[in-house]
């Protein structure tokens, strides 16, 4: 008997209405793909945080408001879109990564860079 995996489904032809098979399609906001991996879902919504980063670019580069106001509009507002429906994710270390990179670059726009030797 072959499993799953073996029994490929190209096409399917149902009461004279032709169905394609897709490798990746977008349900709901979110990336249905043949592989059932999260990263593209991941880069989607990282890349989505980014346009609310600079959405928003004239507030974070204000030196009017305080720093604590832009952390808590990115921590409001920007990581809710990156981590919407993150509970269902199984976080890989290279997801993790990625995660992290966005965040630390958020935060080095809000805080700017870290000056190495203080002295």
């Amino acid at each position: 008997m072959p499993s799953k995996k073996d029994i490929k489904i190209e096409n399917l032809n149902i009461r004279s209405s032709y169905i394609e098979q897709v490798k990746q399609y977008k349900y709901l906001q979110s990336i249905i793909n043949d592989t059932n991996s999260i990263e593209e879902k991941v880069k989607e919504r990282i890349a989505r945080g980014i346009k609310g980063y600079y959405a928003n670019l004239k507030f974070f580069k204000s030196r009017l408001v305080s720093k604590g106001s832009k952390l808590k509009l990115y921590r409001t507002v920007i990581r809710p879109i990156v981590t919407y429906a993150s509970e269902t994710w199984v976080l890989k270390e290279n997801i993790i990564q990625k995660l992290l990179v966005f965040e630390r670059k958020i935060l080095r726009g809000i805080f700017g860079p870290m000056k190495e030797n203080q002295t």
